[in-house]
């Protein structure tokens, strides 16, 4: 799961999992694989680099599990 912000500064939590496409038009525009649009404050890179870091968090605790 990653923090992002709506507009209205709103903190929301999404499942990084169910990210399909993040644009910049000009706001940032996530698009899930359920068809839900979210129009947040972060930017490309910082979605980007949220991923990133969720990524490896899970994949350091299914190494721990292995």
């Amino acid at each position: 799961m990653i923090k992002v912000k709506r507009l209205n500064g709103e903190e929301v939590v999404i499942n990084a999992e169910l990210i399909e496409t993040v644009d910049a038009r000009p706001d940032t525009t996530i698009s899930l694989v359920t068809g839900n649009k979210i129009i947040v404050r972060d930017t490309v890179s910082e979605v980007i680099e949220k991923v990133i870091e969720y990524r490896r968090l899970v994949n350091k605790e299914t190494t721990k599990k292995a």
